[in-house]
């Protein structure tokens, strides 16, 4: 009866309208107050054995979801758009729209990709075949114009083969031969995504199956930089070979990405200084995904390249902006990781990305001990400083 006369009262009174926030990419929710200020509260009166849960709390929060982690999951979007399900946002599926995802489901793999698969096979093929055909000429001016024109051209029929809506912007800011272009990182298809708008000369690992007979065709026609692993693991050697790449201003822009991993388009985490070290012009360049049509983020931990391949070509579109930014030279008060770090906040500003100094690493190692070493001074220094004070 106590319960029923509540709940009569509670009826009565409307309830105040709390204005809806986007769900963030998350499970729990945090507070924004920085540690500094919570500590300095926390030591207004005497020692309590309750201000020990703030620092389980703290605790709780980094093994639960950190900062890093949830960086290599897709992002949550804040509509459906009838690719997959999930429970986060969208407890009221209705039977109506199930059919309606049921439908789209028979256009997207019965109708989307075997046309797809055709447009990617014609792509592939034409690829291998041209630049295998223009690497038989010696060299010379036509010969790299018609590599260029093989590239383009093999590009934008596998860009059509993702059904790819990519909106270029600032183009007078596109990199210039000798010089370098380095961007965020998503997905693999990012290079293809600029390919479509320039060439580059490729730098990366030698592959072998057909990614390997790709590598081997189109080195003949342009000057892509490919490495064997044993001198990827030489970093002097692998930065001497950019080095006198660069220094050659006939030569197409290199192309990297210096995160060395995929980050799930909502992020832009630390750049390995390597690329940083070479000298020349950096040309920054940010890519920015829009998943309401398509989640281009590879899961390389969750999914094979076969299997995000297939995800993508039974996605609705892909859909993308190329923000191309001023280029950029290292200061002469400047190290390599100061440079880097410069680049990539001018890459997050533009392309509207959270800026982490985190290594995108993490992503299958263990952190070392010398961060936690460094959180735990941080931590003691906070304590100390704050503890006399108050």
């Amino acid at each position: 009866q106590w319960a029923t006369i509540r709940l009569q009262k509670g009826a009565k009174k409307p309830q105040p309208q709390m204005p809806r926030t986007p769900t963030a990419n998350g499970i729990i929710e945090r507070d924004e107050t920085p540690m500094e200020k919570e500590i300095t509260l926390l030591h207004r009166a005497d020692f309590e054995f309750s201000h020990i849960f703030y620092f389980c709390r703290k605790g709780f929060e980094a093994i639960v979801e950190d900062e890093v982690t949830q960086r290599f999951s897709s992002e949550e979007l804040l509509s459906w758009n009838l690719l997959t399900r999930t429970n986060v946002n969208f407890h009221y599926i209705s039977l109506r729209l199930t059919v309606v995802w049921v439908i789209g489901v028979i256009v997207r793999y019965c109708f989307l990709l075997p046309l797809r698969f055709t447009l990617a096979a014609i792509g592939i093929t034409s690829m291998i075949v041209g630049t295998t055909l223009v690497g038989q000429l010696p060299n010379s001016s036509l010969k790299n114009y018609l590599s260029e024109v093989v590239h383009l051209t093999c590009s934008r029929i596998l860009v059509r083969a993702l059904s790819g809506t990519i909106h270029y912007h600032n183009k007078e800011n596109r990199p210039q031969k000798g010089g370098i272009c380095v961007a965020n990182h998503t997905s693999p298809i990012d290079a293809i995504i600029l390919t479509n708008d320039g060439c580059y000369a490729m730098v990366g690992q030698v592959h072998g199956g057909l990614m390997g007979v790709i590598q081997r065709a189109t080195v003949k026609a342009c000057p892509h930089v490919w490495f064997e692993r044993s001198e990827i693991k030489d970093r002097h050697l692998v930065t001497k070979r950019l080095r006198e790449h660069v220094a050659d201003k006939s030569k197409l822009p290199i192309l990297i990405f210096p995160e060395g991993t995929c980050i799930n388009n909502t992020s832009v985490m630390m750049f390995k200084k390597g690329s940083f070290e070479i000298g020349g012009t950096i040309y920054p360049v940010a890519i920015k995904y829009d998943p309401q049509f398509g989640d281009a983020f590879w899961n390389s931990s969750k999914y094979n390249i076969v299997s995000y391949l297939l995800r993508i070509m039974t996605s609705w579109a892909i859909v993308c902006n190329v923000r191309y930014l001023p280029p950029m030279v290292r200061k002469e008060d400047e190290d390599a990781v100061q440079f880097a770090n410069r680049v990539r906040s001018a890459i997050a500003r533009q392309g509207g990305l959270t800026e982490l100094p985190w290594d995108g690493g993490l992503k299958r190692a263990k952190v070392k001990d010398t961060f936690k070493e460094e959180q735990q001074k941080n931590y003691s220094k906070m304590l100390v400083r704050n503890g006399s004070v108050g």
